[in-house]
């Protein structure tokens, strides 16, 4: 590994500044769900199905809005792109925590349709400012940056929450947000390169992309719809080697399999999200949840770096099987620090799994097919993330803060099983 890119590219002043920004410009939404959360179950009085369904019907707007804002900022310039954001962050989030539950759900929903794209603006960005080699360690660096995020967003959250300031605390999310979209205008990063020529990495870029994702438990509801993107966006056009650009001929059986373990991902990954609020919230520690958020995003990290120094690869559905299974051990955990040292577990194959699945998508799928795959496999994660929260919460309600983790870890391993057992009958048939 030659850390030595790192420090090379640390030297480029607009690229040091842009990755700052985008870390700053983070924190607050990587609060906004733990705080919304605790919003609903201590301030609104709901149960934590109902907060689930809050955080689906969020990532939900988020998916449809990001093909919108991905071709604004094409059209008219990110700073004019912006303006929607910067104004709807404030409004809508001093708004939601003053309306019953039934007013909530339209309010984050729109909320999620006009989010701060900060995700897509960074990468699009670094994809400009950095070239060659450099440009898949600005896009890791740039996963690593937003795990230390998601270290520190949610633990102030909790304590903002348990202190009983979750209005407070959810519009002050809205302004800081505003507020960074602001200064991300003023600092103006470029979007577009000057030089065609400077796009023919466009491969390298797609699977920094889905390596984006892969590298943070914490913010998969945000990051999975924007790499939905360009399903939703891309227009019809003439393939690079003369063919029109519609039809599936790429979606296989095996493809359809790797979209599937992007969804159970996203489902197992969501879920753990709510059973460790609803665990600490019930448990009586919710101050303490930012502990175990920093235990499992580190893992992800560490798993990160240590599947990419591999030789060979693992494949995505044994990675998926191992974090769903790895997950269950969660539910028997009762304090805090015993949940932090068992969320290390499935947090470690948290990258690996999805990495996997990204990379097998882009060995498998055409060249010049691979950016609307791409886009599928956003959305196939984020209609796991859009299910796993309910799920966890309907279960939590049922059985106590043991039903999330036992919920979607289950249903990952079913999930898994099957889809060993039907490529097992494949191979016999073929045989």
């Amino acid at each position: 590994m030659n850390f030595a890119l790192y420090r090379e590219l640390l030297a480029v002043r607009p690229i040091r500044r842009l990755l700052l920004v985008g870390m700053v410009a983070r924190i607050p939404h990587s609060a906004a769900g733990v705080l919304l959360t605790l919003h609903i179950v201590l301030t609104l009085g709901q149960g934590y199905a109902a907060a689930g369904a809050a955080a689906a019907v969020m990532t939900i707007g988020i998916a449809l809005g990001a093909p919108w804002r991905g071709r604004r900022v094409d059209t008219v310039g990110l700073r004019t792109a912006l303006i929607p954001s910067v104004i709807s962050e404030t409004i809508i989030w001093s708004v939601v925590p003053h309306v019953s539950y039934q007013w909530l759900l339209p309010l984050v929903f729109v909320g999620g349709l006009l989010t701060l794209p900060i995700f897509s603006v960074v990468r699009q960005s670094l994809g400009v400012l950095a070239q060659g080699d450099q440009r898949r360690t600005a896009f890791a660096l740039d996963a690593i940056t937003t795990e230390m995020v998601f270290m520190i967003g949610p633990a102030a959250g909790a304590v903002v929450a348990t202190s009983g300031f979750t209005t407070a605390g959810l519009t002050v999310v809205g302004i800081a947000t505003s507020l960074a979209g602001l200064f991300l205008m003023w600092f103006n990063p470029p979007t577009r390169s000057a030089d065609p020529g400077m796009g023919r990495e466009a491969d390298e870029q797609h699977a920094a992309e889905a390596a984006v994702v892969s590298t943070a438990p914490a913010h998969v509801q945000e990051a999975a719809a924007e790499l939905a993107a360009p399903a939703g966006a891309a227009a019809p056009q003439e393939g690079s080697r003369g063919r029109p650009a519609g039809g599936f001929s790429w979606f296989t059986a095996t493809v359809a399999a790797l979209f599937a373990v992007a969804a159970g991902a996203g489902m197992v990954l969501s879920g753990t999200d709510v059973g460790i609020v609803a665990a600490l919230e019930i448990g009586g520690h919710q101050s303490e949840i930012g502990i175990v958020f920093v235990f499992w995003c580190a893992a992800s990290v560490v798993g990160g770096i240590i599947y990419g120094a591999m030789h060979r690869p693992v494949p995505p559905v044994i990675l998926l099987l191992g974090m769903a299974a790895l997950t269950l051990p969660m539910a028997l955990a009762h304090d805090t620090w015993t949940l932090a040292f068992v969320s290390v577990l499935p947090g470690l194959l948290c990258a690996p799994v999805l990495s996997a699945a990204s990379e097998k998508v882009a060995d498998l799928v055409p060249e010049e097919r691979r950016g609307e795959a791409m886009g599928w496999y956003g959305s196939a994660l984020t209609a796991g993330v859009a299910l796993g929260s309910p799920l966890a919460g309907i279960f939590i309600d049922l059985m106590g803060p043991s039903g999330g983790f036992v919920s979607v870890g289950g249903a990952g391993v079913l999930l898994c099983l099957v889809g060993l057992a039907l490529q097992l009958r494949r191979r016999r048939a073929a045989a």
